[in-house]
């Protein structure tokens, strides 16, 4: 992945919010939990880590959150008029921010390092050799 240039573009499906990613995320994770899968309407939901400095945002996003299974909460930042999710984040840790990576103008930085909650994936799901796993959250 040392091809890849920044910053890429990423939008949501009507383009309603723009934004660039500057930098490499930390990490990328598949997440296997049945909330994840309500998310993505699929057997996982993938997450770039980044910190909140490395992405510049423009457009109108709304807030959505609930209480994770550990106490904390998830808060989310969508376009407000197509939907699609842009970051999830822990309000006490705001300058760590969990991107929705699958809108960016170049994809090749999704190839995930971990899978997270795998106590949850699907039957089907065949998790790929030499990747970190986790049965829960680590």
């Amino acid at each position: 992945m040392d091809d890849i240039t920044y910053p890429i573009s990423g939008a949501c499906q009507c383009g309603g919010v723009t934004y660039e990613l500057l930098g490499p995320p930390s990490m990328v994770v598949a997440c296997h939990c049945r909330e994840c899968q309500k998310l993505s309407t699929s057997a996982f939901s993938i997450t770039a880590m980044v910190s909140a400095e490395s992405v510049r945002f423009r457009g109108l996003m709304k807030d959505w959150s609930r209480v994770a299974d550990s106490g904390n909460v998830s808060a989310a930042k969508f376009c407000p008029t197509c939907g699609n999710r842009i970051y999830h984040y822990d309000p006490n840790e705001p300058d760590k921010l969990k991107l929705k990576p699958s809108n960016l103008s170049d994809t090749r930085l999704i190839q995930p390092t971990a899978h997270v909650w795998v106590s949850e994936k699907q039957d089907w799901f065949q998790l790929p050799a030499g990747v970190k796993t986790f049965e829960r959250q680590p």
